[in-house]
């Protein structure tokens, strides 16, 4: 009889713990669940606040991102501002911006069927992206994707960036965008750490 309670326990005991294990098991976050990549533009050179830089700003934030959550990239290229000082470069994009321009990039768009999340990110250049990235978004099909989009400013946040991003996909899922000033890009990780925590990954 006492053999027969001893197993009993035992089989109750097991059955306990197997279904604590399964109570356990966490579901996947985000970063498990889709694919992501980060399109973004960045400019090197001669750069407001930071002086003349190697690498542009939106690089270091994209480097953070594809870092944090495993996402691959694709940077728009344009040769079109190379060497420009800051206040001939300005007045460019001022006059791309009137005249709605949309200088070439290097290469061809990314096939963008294998993803599920598309963060898209650069400088603002009088209250948008600059509008090589507008080029892009010509050429590239988001419907029903998750769209991220995160700016690098000196004082501008967001400013249109993400109202421009819905008007150009307005079949995808445009999230709230993220924005950090250009000057605290080289210290500011934790700060996209803490957005992408927020987001899931």
């Amino acid at each position: 009889m006492k053999t027969l309670n001893v197993m009993l326990l035992l089989l109750v005991l097991a059955t306990s713990c197997n279904a604590q294990n399964k109570q356990e098991v966490k579901p996947q976050n985000h970063n498990n669940m889709s694919k992501s990549i980060v399109i973004f533009f960045s400019h090197a050179g001669d750069n407001y606040s930071v002086g003349n830089i190697e690498v542009g700003n939106t690089k270091i934030v994209a480097d953070y991102i594809s870092e944090i959550t495993g996402a691959e990239q694709f940077e728009i290229v344009t040769h079109k501002y190379d060497g420009m000082a800051y206040t001939p470069l300005i007045e460019l994009a001022k006059k791309e911006a009137a005249n709605g321009e949309l200088p070439p990039y290097e290469g061809t768009a990314p096939d963008l069927s294998q993803y599920d999340t598309v963060f898209i990110g650069g400088p603002v250049w009088w209250g948008t992206y600059p509008q090589v990235m507008f080029t892009l978004f010509r050429d590239i099909n988001l419907d029903g994707k998750t769209v991220i989009p995160f700016t690098t400013h000196e004082g501008s946040g967001l400013a249109s960036c993400v109202d421009d991003v819905k008007k150009a996909f307005p079949k995808a899922s445009v999230q709230k965008g993220f924005s950090i000033y250009g000057h605290e890009v080289r210290t500011g990780k934790a700060k996209v750490e803490k957005w992408l925590k927020g987001l899931g990954y």
